[in-house]
């Protein structure tokens, strides 16, 4: 497949990139503002009186489903196992809308109507009676909109074009930027106003996200449901190459999980960790709790132009190691960093606090490593996919995120049960593990995920082809 050619770019990348960023960024303002409040706010507030729970619409039935399957839950428990249904839809949801875009509604009209759904959703987040539904209008829209986003990077750029790689870079940037502009707003909202006004700001960021695509929409790539003649054409079979590819990346989503099971428990666990255990004071200043989120969105934001330069600077000397290297570092890394957190009882002071460097450094290491991770392995799905199921493939790459919260959901409670230190520890070899994991299986999903040329909507070649090709599937 080759891309428009069109000639609209702007700082050497399509126009078309930036506009995909822009809208991005203000999604993960949107995200990362309910991501820093959810927890604090359902243990702080809205779970902590009786009589406001009782006004939330459906709340009763909900609570009773959950402890059927899981027991009697303290206010913590339900609220960490409620972040985690919530962020397992969030980022699952994304396969079925990625699915509905590339089949039935069309990439464009998914994304306008996720970004509205989503801003619905966080004003209903203004009233108790609404928590519910507002969870729900939250996750069906990130799910049509997510998995119809960033999608679309791939077909701005012809097959082989060099910039595609550095492009996710900088899509993810835009990623941290969203994520660090939205606990310090919307915790400083929150602080000030209270958490209804905070999940507001969220709301009016998702709103302007919503403004940016559909101003900047004659910078996109053609959307194919919009062309009936093209709807109605029969698609070929995938080409054995392209069906080794798919299977590939399926067998490589195990160690995606792994590596999000840690990263979940960063945005679940953890906001308790800090606000009981860490000293949050400096001088006299309490640091508000969903600030230190912050630094998961500068942390990259500074780091992602040095790890282009590095790979730029490794490339020139022929030594740049390749997606798989880079995964398997980024997650051995971010394990490493994990554990780090299980220091804190040996830095504690006199009260029995960590020193708030503790956090700081691990968000530095641990972001350091998911730059080598996260985007690596989205352009992985996004470049290795089938053009016809780029869309469903990347959400499957979202859907690692959503197994990987229930899992983390899951394990919260052992965080009362086992402590803090054993509790870091676990994640840090989950995550860890898999790293080494797939640096030993690196040839394998080296050949797996091969990728010769632009084959992927040709149909299938002859039989005596495929058995010459030591890295295509049978074609039977």
């Amino acid at each position: 497949m080759t891309a428009p050619a069109n000639g609209n770019e702007a700082f050497g990348q399509p126009k078309g990139l930036w506009v995909l960023a822009g809208t991005e960024l203000w999604d993960r303002i949107s995200f990362h503002g309910m991501q820093a409040m959810l927890v604090l706010y359902m243990t702080g507030d809205l779970l902590s009186h009786p009589e406001r729970m009782e006004r939330i619409i459906g709340f009763a039935a909900y609570r009773s489903l959950i402890e059927g399957a899981r027991g009697a839950l303290s206010p913590e428990g339900l609220a960490t196992q409620t972040f985690g249904i919530y962020l397992a839809f969030v980022t699952g949801l994304p396969l079925l809308g990625g699915w509905l875009g590339d089949k039935v509604t069309g990439r464009r009209l998914a994304v306008g109507l996720g970004a509205s759904l989503m801003t619905a959703g966080h004003f209903a987040m203004a009233f108790d009676a609404t928590f519910l539904l507002a969870l729900v209008l939250l996750m069906t829209g990130a799910g049509f909109l997510r998995g119809n986003l960033s999608p679309q990077i791939k077909s701005l750029y012809a097959d082989g074009d060099p910039r595609e790689t550095n492009a996710f870079q900088y899509y993810y940037l835009a990623v941290n930027i969203g994520a660090f502009i939205a606990p310090i707003v919307t915790g400083a909202v929150a602080a000030v106003w209270g958490w209804h006004a905070g999940f507001g700001v969220a709301g009016f960021g998702m709103l302007i996200g919503l403004i940016v695509y559909l101003s900047g929409a004659r910078w996109l790539p053609v959307d194919r449901r919009a062309k009936p003649d093209v709807a109605a054409t029969p698609r070929a079979p995938l080409a054995a190459d392209a069906r080794r590819r798919v299977f590939g990346l399926l067998l490589i989503w195990p160690v995606s999980v792994a590596f999000w099971t840690a990263q979940a428990q960063i945005w679940n666990v953890y906001n308790v960790w800090l606000r009981d255990t860490v000293d949050m004071t400096v001088g006299t200043f309490a640091v508000p709790v969903p600030w230190m989120q912050s630094l998961d969105g500068l942390a990259p934001a500074v780091f992602t132009p040095v790890a282009i330069w590095i790979w730029a600077r490794q490339a020139a000397r022929g030594r740049e190691p390749d997606e798989f290297g880079k995964l398997a570092f980024g997650a051995m890394m971010f394990g490493a960093s994990v554990a780090m957190l299980a220091l804190g009882p040996l830095l504690a002071n006199d009260q029995g606090k960590a020193p708030l460097l503790l956090p700081v450094l691990f968000h530095v290491f641990s972001n350091f490593a998911a730059i080598y991770f996260a985007p690596v392995m989205l352009a992985l799905f996004a470049t290795r996919a089938p053009d016809t199921w780029r869309g469903t493939l990347v959400g499957l790459n979202a859907l690692s995120v959503s197994a990987a919260s229930l899992i983390s959901g899951r394990m919260g409670s052992l965080f009362e049960t086992m402590g803090a230190e054993k509790f870091w520890l676990l994640n840090a070899a989950i995550c860890g593990g898999a790293g080494l994991f797939l640096l030993l299986a690196r040839s394998f999903y080296k050949r797996m995920l091969h990728r010769r040329n632009a084959e992927d909507a040709m149909p299938l070649p002859p039989k005596e082809e495929v058995a010459g090709d030591p890295h295509a599937l049978a074609a039977d």
